[in-house]
């Protein structure tokens, strides 16, 4: 537990109709009762007056008070919801302040409940996702894992690493034994299942940072093919200039979008063709570097184009990892 008592505002900066200022910590208790006159039972949500040190009212709002260890942060919680004035606000925090608490650092809230087991590593950036999230599916996604899906997860193959070790080394401490630990088909078959479950983790985790960043596609093709056709095509507006010169683009052209819940940022890049006009030259090799960093490739092409037009192309694509 921590030796002092923080607090801050819980909700976003501004005026609105609801703020929230939080206060953890061991003198929780007491800085309530100075504020609110008691200190609610817990987890009931009362209505109270706030005051100041003169006993001139502050606000009045809802109170809450949240008894160690069964609170966000294991400490003893206390939350006033206060109407959003910026102003009284700033009053309750410097009545909390100056009643002995601190002004939380950014994410201190998080990091106590961390120290105190009541959040993993995983559940504690899982509250900035969700916070974060662009889209309904991230939204889910990230609340998934605070409700400790992923930890669970990773708790499980941790468990099933110390048994084949224990396995393993018991092979090697006694290999006078009548039986062949390590014969035994029951190692390979862990392996090979522990080599499934890391790799079903590892596109988890890849979807959820496409959840959380979105998708980053990029057009790219041989010019004047029609990427920027495609480009205004897909954001439903006049994002780039179409003409019948080849060599158009030159810079890199973002839009981003939200398809079936998915941000999706889409990338116009300038044909990929040789080129002595060191402008053009300059495009070509942002749009390598765009295509080198994309999640999603989309390659267009003229009906029935050559191979040699999209060698290009394709070239970049094999030098990929």
């Amino acid at each position: 537990m921590a030796a002092d008592t923080i607090v801050a505002r819980a909700t976003p900066p501004g005026r609105g109709g609801v703020a929230i200022v939080r206060l953890s910590g061991p003198a929780t208790a007491a800085i309530t009762a100075q504020i609110a006159g008691a200190v609610p039972p817990a987890r009931q949500s009362v209505l109270r007056t706030f005051r100041d040190s003169a006993d001139e009212v502050i606000d009045s709002g809802l109170l809450l008070f949240f008894a160690a260890p069964n609170s966000f942060t294991g400490e003893d919680v206390a939350e006033f919801q206060c109407h959003g004035s910026p102003v009284v606000v700033d009053m309750l925090l410097s009545r909390a302040t100056r009643l002995g608490a601190r002004l939380a650092e950014p994410g201190e809230f998080s990091q106590r409940a961390f120290l105190n087991d009541r959040l993993d590593l995983a559940q504690a950036e899982a509250i900035a996702d969700l916070i974060d999230a662009t889209s309904t599916q991230a939204a889910r996604a990230a609340h998934r894992m605070l409700q400790g899906d992923f930890s669970s997860r990773i708790h499980s193959l941790v468990k099933e690493l110390i048994e084949l070790r224990v396995f393993i080394e018991a092979a090697l401490d006694f290999p006078d034994e009548e039986v062949d630990f390590l014969a035994d088909k029951r190692v390979i078959q862990q392996l090979d299942t522990l080599e499934i479950s890391i790799a079903d983790l590892l596109d988890s985790a890849q979807q959820g940072q496409l959840l959380r960043d979105g998708i980053r596609a990029v057009i790219s093709g041989p010019a004047n093919v029609g990427k920027s056709t495609l480009l205004n095509a897909l954001v439903g507006q006049q994002r780039a200039i179409v003409t019948d010169i080849a060599g158009t683009t030159r810079d890199l052209l973002h839009e981003s979008l939200l398809i079936d819940g998915l941000p999706v940022e889409i990338i116009d890049t300038a044909g990929l063709r040789v080129s002595d006009d060191p402008v053009e030259q300059a495009g070509i090799a942002l749009a390598e570097q765009a295509i080198g960093d994309a999640d999603l490739l989309l390659v267009v092409s003229e009906e029935g184009a050559s191979s040699a037009s999209l060698a290009p192309v394709q070239d970049l694509v094999h030098q990929l990892p």
